[in-house]
């Protein structure tokens, strides 16, 4: 398993607990603030005396509120921080302003401090650095965003955590289970960390070399090896959508055959599974790009009646769902 590298190993001299700051802007994922926060509180639980010790922080301080309704008290980010770790938790939106954190992580880093930016976080830190913005990952999602729009970065790792000595980007959602873990692997045993992860029901540690499902263009293990295959070529032509028959014969297999496939393993056709792949896409697009609607329908392979696809699909059109985005948005910000 690929670790966290701190800054010092091991207890500290005094014995006092490390110290956490989680950074989160209003809209925060709960499931990435959970997932950093239950593993530090388990490898408190099973260790002799408390390991790690948090702060929950925000630009402004006060009450922030997730994207699922729960919220918190925060307190201001500190001019001088004292602490060794500092997670930044995405919130849906790499383009909202609390996210834009370079002169923070720069005070953070200055002091030593391990900065570590999951998801939206990632996102906006590699469109801010595009000097090195295809060492470092994000969610799968919104490398798609930076590839539309054309900024640096978009053609860089899907890996699920990268670390350049000073930074760790990730990919946050479940993720953030595996990159915390890693961190606590610096500060107590290989054993302790497998406790803390079956307490936590979590079976396997990824390494932060593992690839995103889906987005890292691996093969999306049904058990099938030529339904995996034609899935992944399915995912690389979105703009393009090929045939069914061509991917068959790429594959080396009957139409037939694929067919029971799919409605085996995932209980639908090809060609509604292909559709569905590339609406989805599409929401995606227009969720977190400026593209306009027939833009991304064209992005989608989608040249003619793109709106009414997704209406059928989604129960709402294309422009109503964008301007609900756009009202949530302004009201996020003024809040």
């Amino acid at each position: 398993m690929t670790g966290v590298t701190p800054k010092l190993l091991n207890q500290r001299a005094s014995g006092d607990p490390w110290r956490v700051d989680i950074v989160v802007a209003e809209g925060f994922v709960l499931v990435e603030l959970s997932g950093v926060v239950e593993v530090l509180r388990m490898a408190n639980r099973i260790s002799p005396a408390p390991l790690f010790d948090w702060t929950y922080r925000s630009r402004t301080g006060g009450y922030v509120t997730s994207l699922a309704g729960l919220g918190m008290d925060t307190e201001t980010l500190a001019e001088r921080p004292d602490a060794d770790y500092v997670f930044v938790i995405g919130n849906s939106d790499s383009d909202h302003p609390d996210l834009s954190l370079g002169g923070v992580i720069k005070t953070y880093t200055y002091r030593r401090a391990k900065v570590l930016l999951l998801s939206e976080a990632a996102s906006r830190y590699i469109s801010e650095n595009p000097e090195d913005s295809d060492a470092h990952t994000t969610h799968w999602e919104n490398r798609a965003v930076l590839q539309e729009r054309g900024e640096p970065g978009g053609d860089g790792t899907y890996a699920l955590a990268v670390d350049d000595g000073r930074i760790v980007t990730c990919a946050g959602m479940e993720s953030a289970v595996d990159l915390t873990l890693g961190l606590v692997g610096n500060h107590m045993s290989a054993a302790g960390v497998m406790t803390a992860a079956d307490i936590l029901l979590h079976e396997k540690i990824r390494d932060f070399k593992t690839l995103q499902p889906f987005g890292g263009k691996r093969l999306t293990m049904t058990g099938d090896k030529e339904l995996d295959q034609c899935i992944e070529l399915m995912q690389s032509h979105m703009e393009d959508p090929r045939p069914i028959s061509d991917l068959v014969e790429q594959v080396g297999i009957s139409s037939r055959s694929l067919e029971r496939r799919f409605h085996r393993h995932l209980n639908t056709t090809p060609n509604t599974y292909y559709r569905e792949l590339r609406l989805n896409w599409a929401n995606n697009l227009l969720l977190n790009t400026t593209l306009t609607v027939r833009e991304i329908g064209m992005a989608c392979g989608f040249p003619n009646g793109f709106s009414s696809l997704y209406r059928s699909f989604f129960g709402v059109t294309p422009t109503a769902i964008r301007q609900k985005k756009r009202t949530t948005g302004r009201r996020s910000q003024q809040a």
